[in-house]
């Protein structure tokens, strides 16, 4: 939707730039389709740097709070980069739940079981990452049906 107004080309790259977090974030679920596939892992080179500053201590805690009290919360900032930054970290929260909840269910079931979960989770990452960057590029609201509608409710 570019329902709130027009989009610069430069509010367009900077909407797209908070969908990093999550997709670093969800690198870790990747391991067992970069166990089988080791050329996937050739897509992914360019975040090499971002993953160096990542893994600094607290490091992913600072930027995550940065993004919500720097940017969705600053009123200055346009809606469509908000809106963006806040999905991007509601993305985040969820995949940080996905890390919580996997480990417990991979000692349970069996093995087989957990590689899928942990790559279902890879490739929904990757998929929401994709599309969100493209309507993004794009100018257009990128509508992610359960996240949207909360991203809403937090972004006026």
């Amino acid at each position: 939707m570019t329902w709130r107004g027009s989009t610069t080309v430069s509010d367009r790259i900077f909407a797209s730039l908070p969908y990093l977090l999550p997709l670093v974030d969800g690198l870790m679920f990747g391991r067992f389709l970069f166990q089988q596939f080791p050329f996937l892992q050739l897509l992914f080179i360019p975040l090499a740097p971002l993953m160096q500053i990542y893994s600094l201590p607290f490091a992913s805690l600072v930027i995550f709070f940065a993004l919500y009290l720097g940017v969705v919360r600053n009123e200055n900032i346009s809606h469509f980069i908000r809106f963006n930054a806040m999905q991007a970290i509601l993305l985040d929260i969820v995949l940080m739940l996905c890390g919580l909840v996997l480990p417990i269910l991979a000692k349970v079931q069996i093995a087989f079981i957990a590689e899928t979960l942990y790559n279902m989770v890879f490739l929904g990452v990757v998929a929401a990452f994709v599309y969100a960057v493209v309507q993004s590029a794009l100018g257009r609201y990128a509508e992610i049906p359960p996240l949207s509608d909360a991203v809403y409710m937090q972004v006026r």
